[in-house]
């Protein structure tokens, strides 16, 4: 995403000038946006008129909107993005008050302005912005029959092609329809990655499967290759990397994440700083769980007790339509930060958002243990007294 033009005021009212130029870039645009946020865009909308005969026209006219944001909808797949509101700025065509719906399309600018930019808001448009933080992982998991192709960005797992080919058992004796439709199958996946993924973008492409599924894949991949000298895969052979998943579907991403093979290539990502913060933390709930919290109430006492080493929080969080649950959890960060905390926000669309989802969305590594006493109040383990046995650790 391109910024154009930004203005903050002291208030931290303000607009943002910006050209989404990626599909990615719609979905920060979806986490920015809030009802009552005002933006403007061009669209097309149709505008009736009278000829002096009495009868009635309709074109299509491009013009320039201003509305007050009510609702949106976000298609992850198509990576569209559709804004319903009301105008706020009357012009010929479109009265104050009346509703319209803006569909942003790429390449093309718009403003959106806020009332407040939050700390949230502000680094997601600084993220939007850096060119060094751009998709560049691809990843096939498969089995027999059945292979997930998707691309991975420091904020989204998209599924770009699900390939399910039926493959007749072998027989004793014989092995032939085995075998062609062993090659039907990876037939499609050669073509699905030859379609999807970007070369010049992506830096690995992660195959994973159970048994032998990967490396026959690869094998029938770089034959074919070779034969039809097709230059972008042979170029790209070191690219590759297969590693072991106990299935072919979409969920086997999480155990492709946390393999000490794809972390090395991975180091810098986003997305592996992520799943490690999530191995640490279950490992800590494992081993000393007064030094894992999660769920808003237990989390928010860390923070107010400096305890908090690692704050994770869903940008789903900071979606919410009440703004004082919007605000509660901004203010998390913003104390979590105050206090020297590393503060991760996960992507909801990402395999390790929709872990950290399952724990309400926020979870925190303390940096010493809290405990909590009879009367509900939190300490550190190192202020407990011998004399006072009587506390209770949380239930995980």
């Amino acid at each position: 995403m391109k910024l154009l033009q930004q203005q903050i005021e002291k208030d931290q009212s303000g607009f943002v000038r910006v050209v989404p130029e990626e599909p990615e870039d719609m979905w920060h645009i979806y986490n920015l946006i809030q009802k009552g946020d005002q933006l403007q865009a061009s669209t097309v909308r149709g505008v009736k008129s009278e000829t002096s005969t009495g009868s009635v026209t309709t074109d299509r006219v491009r013009l320039r909107l201003t509305i007050s944001i009510e609702d949106m909808f976000f298609d992850v797949q198509a990576g569209a993005l559709r804004i319903n509101g009301r105008n706020t700025v009357e012009n010929k065509h479109v009265g104050i008050g009346q509703y319209h719906t803006l569909d942003l399309e790429m390449n093309q600018p718009f403003t959106l302005s806020k009332r407040e930019w939050d700390l949230i808001s502000l680094q997601r448009i600084k993220d939007a912005c850096d060119i060094t933080k751009q998709a560049d992982v691809a990843a096939v998991t498969m089995q027999e029959g059945l292979a997930v192709v998707c691309l991975l960005t420091q904020y989204m797992t998209v599924v770009r092609q699900r390939i399910e080919v039926a493959i007749p058992r072998k027989r004793r004796g014989s092995t032939a329809n085995y075998e062609k439709g062993l090659h039907r199958f990876y037939e499609q996946i050669y073509r699905a990655i030859k379609q999807h993924v970007d070369f010049s973008v992506v830096k690995v492409v992660i195959l994973g499967s159970p048994g032998f599924v990967r490396s026959q894949f690869f094998d029938y991949m770089m034959a074919q290759a070779v034969k039809t000298e097709d230059r972008t895969i042979i170029e790209n052979k070191a690219k590759f990397l297969q590693v072991h998943t106990s299935s072919g579907h979409k969920g086997a991403l999480e155990e492709v994440m946390r393999d000490p093979q794809i972390k090395a290539r991975l180091a810098d990502t986003k997305a592996t700083q992520e799943v490690k913060a999530m191995d640490d933390f279950y490992q800590m709930l494992n081993n000393n769980p007064d030094r894992a919290f999660y769920g808003f109430e237990d989390v928010r006492k860390a923070a107010d007790n400096g305890a908090i080493g690692t704050l994770m929080v869903t940008d789903e969080l900071f979606r919410a339509a009440d703004i004082q649950t919007r605000r509660k959890y901004i203010n998390l960060v913003e104390d979590s930060k105050a206090s020297n905390a590393n503060v991760l926000v996960f992507s909801s669309l990402h395999v390790s958002g929709e872990q950290l989802q399952q724990l309400a969305g926020v979870a925190a590594i303390l940096n010493f243990p809290l405990v909590m006493d009879s009367g509900s109040e939190y300490s550190s383990s190192g202020e407990s007294s011998k004399d006072e046995p009587d506390h209770a650790d949380f239930d995980f």
